[in-house]
């Protein structure tokens, strides 16, 4: 992978709150024999604060 940049926005609607995750990603692969495989995948983990 390239370049792996995140961007987080946090609105809230009335009694709701949203969180909006914008991954952007770049990736690029080269072989000179055989297969070569540029994969995009991502992990993504949200958690719940507790609030005290």
């Amino acid at each position: 992978m390239i370049r792996s940049r995140v961007k987080t926005y946090r609105y809230r609607t009335g009694k709701n709150q949203y969180i909006v995750i914008n991954i952007f990603q770049t990736a690029s692969a080269e072989s000179t024999i055989g297969n070569a495989l540029a994969s995009n995948a991502v992990n993504v983990q949200i958690l719940k604060k507790n609030r005290k």
